[in-house]
């Protein structure tokens, strides 16, 4: 059975404003230049949109040599350079999974730091810098970016439409922060998915994704829903032994590169 790609996300600044694309390179640990950027606290621990709603604010813009474009509500844009690749390693983890950024350079940790409000680094992810994939659902050699856990996430967009028919006010797909919106399925029809093709690429379609407080958060104002929507109302219909889940990670099996309008092709 053959679906269609209809839209391609990525967020280069881990919890920053998303960025849509017609198309990306699809690489062993995710899309080219998502999440390749973090920032962590004085105690080089990890800052998410979940305690910090303000990071969804940022927009970062990749640019051509790596370096990357900050800009926020009320600053003034910033170039941050590529650190070095023999600077200063910062000790952090990704949830429980250990990683070793570069530290960026210091006129880009103090622009983070007044924008947060508190002191803030920011750490960029080179070539050198590995990180595995969570033993249990993952092959040799598998990694991923700064992503929570997997290299991307995918989406039906009926399975938002299902949940905005339920919602006094609709939410944008933004709000679970997809890599990939897939058109013309089922209401999760991914759910039952372990293998697809989109395009030239394929995917192992490896572990629900669990979702949390940062749904809530919109990202067009920096700020949590007061409601608590669309949780709230996931958890009514959505919520199983291992938490609350939308969407479907991935790990790719392949190179290449991804469009709108591919088609998506079940595998398996």
């Amino acid at each position: 059975m053959t679906f269609s790609l209809a839209s391609i996300h990525i967020y280069p600044l881990k919890s920053c404003a998303p960025l849509t694309l017609q198309s990306s390179t699809v690489e062993t640990r995710g899309l080219a230049r998502d999440r390749r950027w973090m920032a962590v606290d004085a105690d080089s621990k990890m800052l998410t949109g979940r305690e910090h709603a303000r990071l969804t604010l940022i927009r970062a813009l990749p640019n051509a040599d790596g370096s990357l474009h900050l800009d926020a509500p009320g600053t003034s844009g910033l170039r941050v350079p590529v650190p070095d690749a023999y600077g200063e390693r910062v000790a952090t983890s990704v949830w429980d999974s250990p990683v070793s950024p570069l530290l960026a350079d210091e006129t880009s940790n103090a622009w983070l730091t007044t924008f947060i409000g508190a002191p803030t680094r920011l750490l960029h992810m080179d070539r050198e810098c590995i990180r595995a994939v969570d033993a249990k659902y993952a092959a040799a050699g598998d990694e991923v970016s700064l992503a929570d856990g997997f290299p991307l996430l995918l989406i039906s967009q009926a399975a938002l439409d299902l949940l905005n028919s339920k919602l006094a006010k609709p939410v944008p797909i933004l709000r679970f922060r997809p890599n990939l919106v897939v058109a013309g399925t089922e209401p999760h029809a991914e759910d039952g998915w372990k293998r697809i093709r989109v395009g030239e690429v394929e995917f192992d379609v490896v572990k629900p994704c669990t979702r949390c407080v940062f749904t809530t958060v919109d990202f067009e104002r920096g700020e949590r829903d007061p409601s608590g929507e669309p949780l709230r109302t996931l958890i009514g219909y959505r919520r199983g032994e291992k938490g609350v889940t939308f969407g479907q990670n991935l790990i790719p099996r392949g190179l290449g590169t991804v469009r709108v309008g591919d088609a998506v092709e079940v595998v398996t």
